[in-house]
């Protein structure tokens, strides 16, 4: 077995989900989701067995493009959090009615299938055609699916649509100009490719352009709040939870092995954007009334820490910032969950109309809070594993880097607890506040035993993402 079953897995998945007609459709993504989980938990034994799971086929003769995907420590993690969340987010939804069901998880199977070949694709060329069709299904369930006014959601959603296609087509230019130099567009020979300061830097700036977008870091977060309003649930956790991972990994597996000399001369600056986004989110959750804008603004702080990790050019960096790509994944896609429960019962985000659930909720209570403590960095939580080596790494780069970033811990405890006591303590709501269901409890329970487990044992992670981020570490280091 190669790391292509898994695609193929989702493909399938996607087109059997659309045959199978709405009042089937649910179930059918389902059951692929979780094979397809099932295969790269199989994938992954095979890879700690030492056999070669990665794939490399000619695929055009000219230009020189390969169906090359690679199947290394960083790829695999990055593929099982896409594996592990594609089902919770799609068991989540059953608590929903969807028009034309069979359309609606249909995409979410090929969204995820998009993601995970971005995560494996060792072509430039293929890569990009991932990257790409990731956008597409998002596009579709934003818009169609989406709350609110119908007018403003489009205007949302074709803004985030644009503003990424256009930083995405500077990330192609780079590509093509590599591959004049290369003659392949394979990562291997790219990173041979011998460029003056001055060439690194356009590439460094084409690519950051198209993930800083993607993440999203500021200046380049206009869109994440109002389309992670306006989507549906269930497209926000697939945005939240798994895509802007993709700019995230991209940092780390082109951006800086292709540009090295570009990171480490302009390494402060984008580590202070990072910074500068996790200030800024904090300070805007702080002023926000929607509960789901406050947990979008709550995201782009804790991202924009993992970024300025990412660019601290340090072993402990990176691996802080996997880890808590990973977490964030986890914890973002249950706060966002938890948002929407509240919405089926009080048919309702606004924070202030919320109150006294706690009184007829217990359990979910319960689960909300852990979620919350988990996502303000509690040591014993997963968060708090990412979090605390991503302040390590910047303290080693500049002590003042880790002191400012350490705000996303006070500030993000400040607007979560508040939050919390608004919506779960206080005067009862009129409308009465029914306990968790059963698929609803499975879904809490699933993640936040990922989040305690992986936070008192992140031993078997680390293991095996730490040799793909050394060899990455090493090529930057050559120049």
């Amino acid at each position: 077995m190669n790391v292509s079953t898994i695609l193929i897995i989702l493909l399938i998945g996607a087109f059997a989900t659309y045959f199978s007609g709405d009042k089937l459709a649910s179930k059918v993504a389902l059951l692929f989701s979780l094979a397809a989980l099932g295969c790269s938990i199989v994938l992954l034994n095979n890879y700690n067995a030492g056999e070669n799971i990665s794939v490399i086929n000619s695929w055009i003769t000219q230009p020189k493009i390969s169906f090359a995907l690679n199947a290394d420590g960083l790829g695999l993690a990055m593929v099982l959090l896409t594996a592990a969340l594609t089902p919770i987010i799609i068991f989540s939804s059953f608590g929903n009615e969807y028009k034309n069901s069979k359309n609606f998880y249909a995409l979410i199977l090929f969204m995820s299938f998009a993601m995970t070949g971005t995560f494996l694709a060792s072509d430039g060329l293929l890569y990009y055609i991932f990257w790409e069709l990731a956008l597409i299904p998002i596009y579709f369930i934003a818009l169609i699916w989406g709350n609110g006014d119908a007018e403003e959601r489009r205007k949302a959603v074709i803004k985030f649509f644009i503003y990424t296609l256009a930083g995405s087509l500077f990330m192609l230019t780079a590509f093509i100009y590599l591959y004049q130099k290369a003659g392949s567009f394979l990562i291997e020979d790219l990173y041979k490719v011998n460029l003056s300061a001055c060439e690194q830097f356009w590439i460094f700036l084409a690519f950051f352009l198209a993930y800083a977008i993607k993440i999203p870091i500021i200046p380049f977060h206009t869109w994440q709040a109002n389309v992670y309003q306006k989507a549906p649930t269930v497209g926000t956790m697939l945005l939240s939870g798994i895509m802007l991972k993709m700019g995230l990994y991209s940092v780390l597996r082109w951006q800086l092995p292709l540009a090295p000399i570009a990171a480490k001369e302009y390494m402060y600056i984008f580590i202070a954007l990072g910074i500068a986004g996790v200030i800024y989110g904090s300070i805007v959750a702080l002023r926000q009334k929607d509960l789901k804008k406050l947990l979008a603004y709550s995201s782009l702080a804790h991202v924009g820490l993992i970024a300025a990790g990412s660019y601290t050019l340090t072993l402990d960096g990176f691996r802080g910032a996997v880890m808590q790509m990973i977490a964030h994944g986890f914890v973002v896609v249950g706060l966002f969950f938890a948002a929407e429960v509240i919405f089926r019962r009080y048919e309702t985000r606004e924070i202030e109309e919320m109150g006294g659930i706690r009184a007829q909720s217990p359990k979910f209570t319960s689960m909300f809070l852990i979620l919350v403590l988990a996502s303000v960095a509690l040591p014993s939580t997963f968060n708090f594993v990412g979090e605390f080596t991503v302040l390590y790494s910047l303290s080693q780069v500049n002590i003042w880097f880790a002191i400012l970033g350490g705000t996303t811990i006070i500030l993000g405890a400040y607007y979560m607890l508040r939050m919390f006591q608004h919506v779960m303590l206080g005067e009862t709501n009129s409308k009465a506040f029914a306990d968790v269901t059963l698929n609803e409890g499975i879904s809490f329970a699933v993640i936040i035993a990922v989040l305690l487990f992986f936070g008192f044992y992140p031993k078997p992670i680390t293991d095996l993402i730490t040799p793909s981020l050394e060899n990455i570490l090493q090529v930057i280091n050559k120049n």
